[in-house]
């Protein structure tokens, strides 16, 4: 990997903003209460390293600090710290939809949403409440109980959240895909966990275009003989479903209901997530209601810092895992802000509108949609009062220092850039943004409060200032209790702890500097190593993208026959360029100066799309294998991929078509 020298600072956190912190006032606490160092409310590195060594203090001072409430009490903290298999706070039952739902002011906007389909609208404390009552009291009387499984079909919208809070309030496992998924891609994910009730769309609105997705749900109902029962709002207004409730209906069966919790063990499983399914069935990977509490209790109050007056936004969608990162703010005292449609209808400025019209203070997104901004000469804050934002979140992938650079022009130095990086498999981000320490040019703040990360080499040695494994050496609450039908653990096991036993691999490269801040290179399987010199492909992508006629990039070291390996740069150029000679030679000479010599490309060919998972994932590891010769149906679920056919490229290439 290249050597870094120290980037400027972006942003310092006035004395203001330090004392207003969440996590200021919860150090303190901690500090007098907990054991935690006497520093810790000035000196994050203190406070980390308390959260990681003492794990029974830390994370018992979260659940009292928040009011963790449990019908019974724990007997310890943690019970077995083995990884896998940590045991956390075994005795206790609770819910994690009651503490929601506490203390609440029913006059008080919860949730602001807005779709292409639907005016803006707001849902109040009340009316959640009411609606949530409602779907719970429906889904008892179809015979819902603790443990069965509910999956959603549906868009980002108010309906689903409160689909959600209910299922947890009555103790169902929660599990959903976004209507832009596939048959297959469903299928593959919903089958696995045997659902008791579907609730869905029957289709959505997408860059100006509807999409009925009638025919697909006659297609999952005959595909999921499990389900006893199938929800459907008329959200597209299309053809009516055949034997299915009306989303009304259901509703109208629990009108009037009290909204009761039932206490669960710690364990008791939440929500079900998905990785991506790029080869073989998606991982289906569980999360405990006590584990995610806890987890985002502590992530969205001291790293997002999440304020009463706070109205948060997240650019997802129901199939990536910051739409459950995105309603677990609601356990704080912020309300939510929700978006269903594309980010780029009718332009580039639809986010940034939605911004101003709903008064959004953080604003959260993709990497990639930062970097589009930016090659596409967007200007947010122009003709737009976003007077009221004062953080953006980015999330996805690594963000370039070049978007770093490009965030603080475009809004000055009021605004706190945070990066995160983490995963579906902990729900939650592994490094972060912490509201009291300074923004570094393309580096993320800190790894978060009681997650033990660092940086290791190939024996497994922790390194400071050099590049290495993304490593966990200390279980967390929100790590999976499980896989579904894994009943041996094994899948568990090889997924994240075959290659260094009882520690949490997670397969990013990782720097940690020695200011304690953080750099992502990209995934740890997708890495090019030429003589020994490593290079992830985020550096690569950093150099390419800096040149203004590439708007995407996908770059893979591909093996050879009798040794050695040829390096492929596929770019996609803006319209009205193209990849001559002469770009060529400039992205060499790119990555020659930025990067290294070495791993200056073999080739470089223009191809119309770069293929992505659904959650906008580049598909690097299953590009290399079709290019080595693998069948490409059993390298790739197109299913799980957003833009299928950009694979068929790289298998015409394989087959010597290219």
């Amino acid at each position: 990997m290249t050597e870094r020298t120290q980037p400027p600072v972006l942003w310092e956190p006035g004395e203001r903003r330090r004392e207003r912190a969440n996590i200021t006032a919860f150090a303190r606490w901690a500090a007098e209460h907990r054991g935690a160092p006497a520093a810790a409310a000035d000196d994050y590195r203190a406070l980390w390293e308390w959260s990681t060594t003492d794990l029974d203090a830390f994370w018992s001072a979260v659940w009292d600090y928040y009011g963790v409430r449990s019908d019974t009490p724990y007997d310890a903290v943690l019970a077995d710290d083995a990884m896998p298999g940590a045991r956390w706070f075994p005795g206790a039952t609770l819910n994690y939809a009651r503490h929601l739902f506490t203390d609440r002011d029913d006059d008080a906007v919860a949730i602001r949403h807005a779709s292409e389909l639907r005016v803006a609208g707001e849902w109040t404390w009340g009316e959640l409440k009411r609606r949530t009552a409602a779907i719970a009291a429906g889904l008892r009387r179809l015979g819902v109980g603790p443990g069965d499984r509910v999956v959603g079909y549906l868009p980002n919208i108010a309906e689903t959240v409160a689909a959600f809070y209910a299922c947890a309030a009555i103790g169902a496992v929660w599990s959903s895909c976004s209507p832009d998924f596939g048959v297959r891609s469903v299928i593959d994910r919903f089958a696995q966990i045997e659902p008791k009730v579907l609730l869905a769309v029957d289709g959505y609105r997408y860059g100006g275009r509807d999409f009925d997705r009638t025919g697909v749900l006659a297609e999952l109902r005959a595909q999921l003989p499990t389900v006893e029962h199938t929800v459907v709002l008329p959200y597209l207004g299309a053809t009516p479903v055949p034997d299915a409730l009306a989303w009304a209906d259901l509703e109208a069966a629990g009108e009037g209901a009290a909204l009761d919790f039932t206490p669960v063990p710690f364990d008791h499983p939440l929500w079900v997530l998905y990785s991506s399914g790029t080869t073989g069935l998606p991982k289906a990977i569980v999360h405990g209601h006590g584990g995610i509490l806890l987890e985002q209790l502590k992530n969205l109050h001291l790293h997002l810092d999440a304020q009463d007056d706070d109205r948060v936004f997240w650019f997802t969608t129901t199939g990536w895992m910051m739409w459950n990162f995105l309603v677990s703010v609601l356990l704080t005292r912020a309300s939510i802000v929700l978006y269903d449609g594309s980010p780029a209808h009718p332009d580039l400025g639809a986010l940034w509108d939605l911004a101003e019209r709903t008064g959004v203070t953080v604003f959260g997104t993709s990497a990639g949609y930062l970097a589009t901004c930016m090659k596409e000469d967007v200007h947010p804050a122009e003709g737009r009062d976003l007077s009221r934002l004062h953080a953006i979140g980015s999330t996805g992938s690594p963000l370039s220092p070049e978007g770093f650079a490009w965030c603080y022009r475009e809004f000055g130095d009021r605004l706190w850039l945070f990066s995160t990086s983490g995963g579906t498999d902990v729900c939650s981000c592994l490094v972060g943004g912490v509201p009291t320490l300074p923004v570094y040019e393309g580096e993320i703040q800190a790894p978060a409060l009681g997650m033990a990360v660092a940086a290791w080499d190939p024996e497994g040695r922790p390194v400071v200032g050099e590049v290495g494994e993304l490593v966990v050496t200390r279980p967390a609450p929100s790590m999976p209790i499980r896989f579904w039908n894994d009943p041996g653990g094994e899948r568990l096991r090889d997924s994240y702890f075959a290659v260094y036993p009882g520690v949490w691999r997670h397969g990013d490269w990782i720097e940690i500097t020695d200011r304690g801040t953080a750099v992502i290179y990209g995934r740890s399987d997708s890495t090019i190593n030429r003589g020994g010199v490593r290079m992830g492909t985020s550096e690569i992508y950093r150099a390419v993208l800096a040149l203004d006629e590439v708007v995407d990039a996908l770059v893979v070291d591909v093996p050879q026959e009798g040794g050695g390996s040829r390096i492929e740069l596929f770019v996609v150029v803006r319209e009205g360029s193209r990849l001559d000679d002469d770009l060529t030679r400039r992205l060499a000479r790119r990555i020659r100066e930025d990067c290294s010599p070495r791993h200056v490309p073999d080739a470089v060919r223009a191809i119309a799309e770069v293929p992505r998972t659904l959650s906008g994932k580049v598909l690097e590891v299953p590009v290399k294998r079709i290019l080595m010769g693998e069948d490409p149906a059993r390298v790739a679920s197109r299913d799980s991929l957003a833009n299928p056919a950009a694979l068929d490229y790289f298998t015409r290439m394989a087959g010597g078509a290219d």
